[in-house]
């Protein structure tokens, strides 16, 4: 089963144009976005794939409000454990230590680690 990340996005839509937009494009990735009680923070409630897909929208998209949003989702899989960088690393045909950095931020230490097992070195 896939790991739900729960991410606070606080003040949402007072820091966000187009806001419209961007919540209609989180939820047709099959996410979970919704405001927490009658406050202007909201919640969003998505896996790795789902986060990589909002970071790249936002990140080709030309609206420079969004970007504080990308920042914090990059932030948020950053720590990533052992057992979820081996399930992202084995759905990257043929697989580097770049390829698997540059998909998951992780360090290259770990990256040489997920990889080793993948091919039985270790």
């Amino acid at each position: 089963m896939e790991k739900v990340n729960s991410i606070t996005l606080n003040s949402f839509l007072r820091r966000t144009m187009k806001a419209y937009a961007l919540k209609a494009h989180i939820r047709l990735q099959g996410c979970e976005l919704k405001r927490i009680g009658r406050s202007r923070h909201w919640l969003l409630n998505a896996n790795f794939e789902q986060i990589q897909s909002i970071i790249e929208f936002i990140e080709s998209s030309n609206e420079p409000s969004w970007l504080w949003l990308a920042k914090q989702l990059k932030s948020e899989y950053q720590h990533l454990s052992h057992e979820e960088l081996l399930r992202i690393a084995a759905t990257i045909d043929k697989v580097t230590i770049s390829a698997l950095i540059a998909r998951s931020d992780c360090t290259i230490a770990q990256a040489r680690k997920v990889i080793d097992e993948l091919e039985g070195l270790d």
